[in-house]
């Protein structure tokens, strides 16, 4: 069969096809130490999931409005006043099935054949072949872990062109868990300040910081606000992946754009996921508080311990709950006579011998690091370091 010229640039998202891979063997009754998935180990907050069941029993099972509820694109500007001080109407803010919808309508409205978004690398894997699917052409703009991923703004500036119609901003950051600070922000803005460009801010892991502040770029520069677009969701904060709710607050033409091809896609999010989302937004936040706090100390147990490997570093995060190591110094030794001389080649033998799923991170436009998360037990980290530091131990110098 014929397939569309556009899947040509396309490629399978590694960190779901390693995640079904590990839950397959899972499935077979291996003992895998899963570190590969995005998901939070909580289960959703009990007041949550009881408004889903409210809504069921009160047969709250139809359509809704393509962009959400109007209740619920209400608690959404309140959330943004009140969290991010910044101010949007509920027609400036549409509702999706997951942050990443919120993201790929972004572009199907945005993008015209050619037309350019600026990523920097690291970057989360699904950021480039969303701007294929829709035409556009990704321009990476690489960032060093020695300046804490932060972007340089003369990068910046070389990067833009006419066809430059969007700039994506990440933080805290997948796969590298960077926090972008105040002064990288009024940089960025500086960079984009001449530039009639569409700044992109993808603030899903906004509420798993553990140092400093959380700042978006429109708290720092007001006077890009009317060309700002939002991008957040409910997965990591409150532990719902399944559930599928983003939402994306930006200028009214864009969201009408969004709109219009979700109303030709997918239509409105799920009615009863809205209203556990309206009780999510409107309710207590103890929830996420005691989620930050043990993810702060599962990541000083586990990034202290991928240090004491010989041959991994790995940078402490400052936010979401990803550990991006360093493993270059293990690329050209012997692995059962093969020479590993990528992090795919090395993540593979992890996972078929060891039983460590971790993501290379090629994907992330990464290559010589591995991504592992570590939203698991501290028993399950333990144990994948224990299997990190045998599969180190085996390896041959060459």
């Amino acid at each position: 069969m014929k397939l569309a010229r556009r899947l040509q640039a396309i490629k399978p998202s590694a960190t779901l096809a390693l995640n079904a891979r590990a839950k397959a063997l899972a499935a077979k009754g291996e003992d895998v130490v899963v570190l590969a998935a995005g998901e939070p180990d909580f289960d959703t907050p009990e007041f949550v999931k009881q408004a889903a069941i409210d809504a069921l029993r009160s047969g709250f099972t139809k359509y809704t409005a393509t962009a959400g509820m109007p209740e619920l694109r209400e608690a959404v500007c309140r959330k943004l006043e009140k969290d991010n001080a910044l101010k949007f109407t509920p027609d400036q803010v549409v509702v999706t099935a997951g942050g990443k919808q919120s993201l790929y309508n972004a572009f199907q409205a945005l993008l015209d054949d050619g037309d350019e978004v600026i990523i920097f690398s690291p970057y989360w894997v699904s950021y480039p072949d969303m701007v294929h699917l829709a035409g556009g052409k990704p321009v990476i703009v690489p960032t060093r872990e020695e300046d804490g991923y932060a972007p340089d703004p003369e990068a910046i500036r070389k990067a833009l062109t006419p066809r430059t119609r969007a700039i994506v901003l990440n933080s805290p950051a997948n796969p590298t868990g960077a926090v972008y600070s105040r002064a990288t922000l009024e940089g960025i803005a500086a960079a984009v300040r001449d530039h009639d460009c569409l700044l992109i801010s993808d603030d899903m892991y906004e509420k798993l910081l553990y140092t400093g502040e959380f700042l978006n770029i429109g708290n720092v520069a007001p006077d890009l606000v009317p060309r700002l677009l939002v991008s957040n969701g409910l997965s990591k904060s409150h532990a719902m992946t399944g559930w599928r709710l983003g939402y994306a607050a930006g200028p009214k033409a864009l969201i009408s754009g969004m709109q219009l091809v979700q109303d030709q896609s997918t239509s409105n999010a799920s009615s009863i996921t809205q209203k556990a989302a309206l009780a999510a937004l409107n309710g207590p936040t103890d929830t996420i508080t005691a989620m930050v706090n043990e993810y702060r100390e599962r990541r000083d147990l586990f990034v202290a311990g991928l240090n004491a490997i010989e041959g991994i570093r790995c940078r402490l995060p400052e936010g979401a709950f990803y550990a991006m190591a360093d493993v270059r110094a293990l690329l050209g030794r012997s692995y059962k006579g093969t020479v590993l001389t990528t992090s795919l080649q090395l993540s593979e033998a992890l996972l078929n011998d060891f039983l460590v799923a971790a993501v290379p991170g090629d994907p992330f436009g990464a290559p010589g690091y591995i991504r592992m998360s570590f939203v698991t037990s501290r028993e399950v980290l333990q144990k994948g370091l224990k299997r990190l530091r045998e599969f180190v131990a085996a390896l041959q110098s060459v």
